[in-house]
């Protein structure tokens, strides 16, 4: 089992990386005015969402204790990134304060996975 949770693990990341790179390719246009919503951010953030709730059932029917509170927090930022990726997907140019927000939730989302123990 455990190798299938770093499994999913596994898949979890190559999701945060579609996403932030999908964000990074576009900070340049971002300063222009020109940004708009790639479809790996769509699917990036996508993969996050089934994968997360994979690893939390994983590690539930394994009987690991979960932190809750971090997941639900994780869970509510990755909420606000998918309604604004897939609302704005269709759009030629996104302004740059919705575009910053899923950068910066998506940063955030990194450090709270990593730093809040």
């Amino acid at each position: 089992m455990d190798v299938l949770i770093h499994a999913v693990v596994g898949l979890h990341i190559i999701g945060i990386a579609a996403l932030l790179g999908g964000f990074m390719t576009q900070m340049k246009a971002m300063g222009k005015g020109e940004a708009r919503m790639v479809p790996a951010m769509l699917y990036g953030a996508l993969t996050m969402l089934v994968t997360g709730m994979a690893l939390v059932g994983l590690n539930q029917a394994q009987g690991y204790t979960l932190d809750t509170f971090k997941i639900g927090v994780k869970l509510a930022f990755l909420i606000v990134i998918l309604g604004l990726v897939y609302v704005k997907r269709d759009d030629e140019k996104v302004e740059a304060a919705a575009f910053g927000t899923v950068g910066a939730l998506t940063v955030a989302n990194i450090f709270i996975a990593l730093l809040w123990t």
